[in-house]
């Protein structure tokens, strides 16, 4: 097994959140020693959904992190609620977690520990200096250096890689609420101002984040905006503070320059809507760790664009769904009349069925039923 020294690895890996840990575990599998640094300590908080998509589950299990020993709550897919109108869909075999991202992190950060990552909590990474970065004020020496530094990486500015100007940013909120799962599916409210999304994560707990384009839905707003939502948490204590975070849509024109990668938000994204974001970076971890054992950082270029394609495609689409009100009736009234295109749908996004498997003829029934579309389909229970 290959370690580290105290100043030279193979692999430098800037930010420690998900995306980075999973990064080190995928490059440590491959046999190349790792280090990784953040300016801050476990367990890292974030403001988002709590929900591990299928792939995301089956990438946390390959990268040997063990799963039946977390505190989560499973989920079988997606409910989508506005007023009267209710459409749900349900992954074909496999199955979501809810999982507290602090929860997350302890394991993702005790797998890096357990396999030889050394790691550098509470320090700050000053420069990319030749041949290495510089991290507080002493020199380390790489072979290569992975950005997983988030939405606004300094790594990213360092490479002089930009962001597109047009890229969207929504803002969001999050907070935890002591009270069982009422569903087994991940629920979607929707309203003219943003989304709410109500993620369980344990026996006796829930997630709920809300994001809004015009303006920060607040949590105290629920009952004016999600009444159906407030009346499912009424009694219901809150188990954490108020969390605030912003969601990206956004795809960079490279990922790579020489031997800097960058993984994760930093590398780009897809609306929050999606609920793809942590997912997305422990299947760019494989991608990028091959790329790393093969020498070829065009292979994870690549990769990295297939993996962020269909996700940001449908992020795209729900969030233009969500800004029209009289598309989104419609278009939540033909999924919830065609349960079976719905189920297609959400096996593509799941990442179970490729896009060529829906094939013209379910497009175009969607396509008739979206236009045909008139009455509400029934009430939320």
């Amino acid at each position: 097994m290959v370690t580290a020294a105290a100043d030279v690895t193979d692999v430098f890996v800037v930010g420690g959140g998900p995306a980075g840990l999973g990064a080190a575990l995928a490059a440590r599998a491959r046999g190349l020693s790792v280090m990784l640094a953040d300016s801050a300590h476990p367990p890292i908080d974030k403001a988002c959904g709590e929900g591990l998509m299928p792939a995301g589950v089956t990438a946390l299990g390959r990268l040997g992190v063990p799963i039946g020993q977390l505190r989560t709550c499973a989920f079988d897919g997606i409910r989508f609620i506005e007023d009267e109108i209710v459409a749900e869909a349900r992954f074909p075999g496999a199955r979501g977690l809810g999982i507290r991202r602090t929860d997350l992190h302890r394991a993702l950060a005790q797998a890096a520990a357990e396999r030889g990552v050394i790691t550098r909590w509470g320090s700050r990474v000053e420069a990319i200096d030749d041949g290495g970065v510089r991290v507080d004020g002493k020199k380390i020496a790489c072979r290569w250096i992975i950005g997983a530094d988030g939405h606004n990486s300094q790594v990213r500015e360092w490479i002089g890689i930009r962001t597109p100007a047009r890229a969207r940013r929504r803002a969001g909120l999050r907070q935890h609420f002591r009270v069982r799962p009422w569903s087994d599916l991940v629920e979607v409210y929707w309203h003219p101002l943003g989304q709410a999304y109500v993620t369980p994560v344990g026996s006796e707990e829930v997630c709920v984040a809300v994001t809004g384009a015009r303006r920060t839905v607040r949590i105290s707003d629920l009952a004016q905006v999600f009444p159906a939502l407030a009346k499912r948490l009424e009694g219901a204590s809150a188990a954490s503070a108020v969390r605030g975070g912003i969601s990206t849509s956004v795809r960079l024109r490279s990922v790579t320059k020489g031997r800097v990668a960058l993984i994760g938000d930093a590398s780009g994204s897809a609306d929050s809507i999606t609920g793809d974001g942590v997912s997305i970076a422990l299947r760019q971890s494989f991608a990028l760790a091959d790329a790393i054992a093969q020498d070829d950082p065009r292979h994870y270029q690549r990769a990295h664009a297939k993996i962020l394609l269909m996700p940001l495609i449908m992020g795209r689409l729900l969030v233009l769904v969500g800004e029209h009100r009289r598309l989104r009736a419609r278009v939540l009234a033909a999924l919830a009349s065609r349960p079976r295109i719905f189920a297609r749908l959400l096996a593509v996004h799941a990442g179970a069925a490729s896009p060529a498997e829906i094939g013209l003829d379910t497009i175009a029934a969607l396509g008739w039923r979206i236009l045909a579309a008139r009455a509400p389909v029934r009430r939320a229970s």
